[in-house]
């Protein structure tokens, strides 16, 4: 799929305009081919057919005619919308959804998805929790009717409450093992302090331990609304068809003004956290600006220009062919393990910045070719290098969606976030569309003379003074 979609986007961008194609003699054997090309390669790439029922739930598909499709519930609630007493909740609740229903009990339930041959998941996120489901295409109904039972009519029993307590627990251990995700959790405390989304996404402990039955219920009735709910399928789904489904089983739903929410702003605090454990033996860092939300303008040239640092690890090797300068830096001066550069973006506002592992002793080296590479997308980068980038950056947003369930991820989440499917096409025009000028001016306002947000854990005792690393996000210039 990723490779017919590849084609695609090239055979549009090869193709005259319509404009220079009306000045153009060309022969009719060679307009026709060449129209029947643009047709072939318009339905390799399947639209997003999305239509809204009257409780507020919307139903999003793309019927790309596979045997096999993945269907899911994207819902606009995750652990920013908890209070410091309940964080945790959204994600206790993904534990208890498939812990039984009033109409089956946890047995039943694996049962039956294992004698599908289907595969039932969960997640949940800061700002979204997901429930979805890959089957064969004609178990597709059936697979719905779990899904709607599972949401709507969870038993959240006490037995099974106290149980997942301890599952929950032993996961936050498990967690904690993960310096990555660790590292992205002191970033966020610091970076958003003092709001929703500086909390963590699994809870303290100590809420763990104290979350009743009716902390769960009361989140259910207050997010589980049709309005906050995205109905997505891709593969080989019939939208008609899951409409209907839908409408039969979401359609007693209380309509979607019941509940007036408002989203909690969150405030980006240039900061620091260091944990220091000498005995690690590598350090695990990340550097981080205030980004933009999903629906700025300015997210594309952020995504390129974080393309454009990229990311790279020791075993990749590339020494001084590397086409990242960072990565050059980093595989020829042994300055770090590894090191990749992120954009996470949340609703109105983002992080962007870059995480890196590296030696006790590399620290400041790798800290100071970051920060004088951000400082350089801000002033010098050029042409050839955003045309590189805009091509890595098409390239790897089309293999992203290789397959049903990436596809049904994606609709889903643009759903939520921006209210349509962006089509493939526009969002390749977007990108072509940018300019080296404009990568300069977005880095320049977001990244130049900013406050960054630093987390840090390990043997970090050579990360400079935070004073010293603010000083750095600007070039004095004579």
């Amino acid at each position: 799929m990723a490779t017919r979609l590849l084609q695609f986007s090239s055979t549009l961008r090869n193709l005259p305009s319509h404009n220079a194609l009306s000045k153009l003699k060309v022969p009719k054997k060679w307009q026709s081919s060449a129209c029947l090309l643009k047709e072939e390669a318009l339905v390799n790439c399947p639209p997003t057919k999305v239509t809204t029922l009257d409780s507020g739930l919307r139903v999003a598909t793309e019927d790309s005619g596979a045997p096999t499709a993945t269907i899911g519930l994207w819902i606009d609630a995750g652990s920013r919308f908890e209070t410091e007493r309940n964080n945790g909740v959204a994600h206790f609740l993904e534990h208890m959804a498939f812990k039984g229903t009033s109409k089956r009990t946890q047995t039943d339930l694996e049962l039956e998805v294992e004698n599908m041959g289907a595969h039932l998941n969960a997640y949940t996120s800061r700002e979204q929790t997901v429930f979805y489901a890959k089957c064969l295409k004609n178990d597709v109904p059936k697979a719905l009717e779990i899904l709607a039972d599972i949401i709507q009519n969870s038993k959240l029993g006490e037995s099974e409450i106290e149980r997942e307590r301890g599952v929950i627990l032993r996961e936050m251990q498990e967690v904690e093992t993960n310096l990555q995700e660790v590292v992205f959790d002191h970033l966020h405390s610091v970076a958003f302090q003092g709001t929703p989304l500086g909390r963590t996404i699994l809870g303290p402990t100590i809420n763990i331990k104290s979350i009743s039955r009716a902390d769960l219920v009361e989140y259910i009735t207050s997010y589980y609304t049709p309005g906050r709910i995205v109905l997505a399928g891709a593969g080989g789904v019939d939208h008609e068809e899951l409409v209907k489904l839908a409408d039969k089983l979401f359609g007693s739903s209380k309509p979607k003004f019941d509940v007036n929410i408002p989203q909690a702003s969150c405030r980006f605090t240039g900061s620091e956290v260091r944990v220091r454990d000498d005995l690690m033996p590598l350090a695990h860092i990340a550097i981080a600006i205030e980004g933009c939300g999903w629906e700025s303008a300015d997210n594309i040239p952020l995504m390129i220009a974080n393309t454009l640092i990229g990311a790279w690890e020791r075993s990749q090797g590339g020494g001084v062919n590397n086409a990242s300068r960072l990565a050059r830096a980093a595989a020829t001066d042994g300055l770090a393990h590894s090191f990749q550069s992120f954009n996470t973006c949340y609703k109105d506002t983002g992080l962007w910045g870059t995480y890196f592992v590296c030696d006790r002793l590399t620290i400041d080296d790798m800290l100071f070719n970051i920060q004088e590479e951000w400082m350089r997308l801000c002033t010098q980068v050029t042409s050839s290098e955003v045309e590189r980038a805009k091509n890595l950056l098409k390239t790897n947003m089309l293999l992203q969606l290789d397959g049903t369930t990436p596809v049904c991820e994606d609709i889903g989440r643009q759903i939520l976030c921006y209210g349509r499917r962006i089509p493939l096409n526009e969002l390749e025009a977007r990108i072509d569309s940018v300019t080296p000028e404009q990568v300069r001016d977005v880095c320049t306002k977001y990244i130049y003379d900013q406050c960054p947000a630093v987390a840090a854990v390990g043997p970090v005792e050579q990360l400079p003074d935070y004073n010293r690393i603010r000083s750095s996000m600007y070039w004095l210039r004579v």
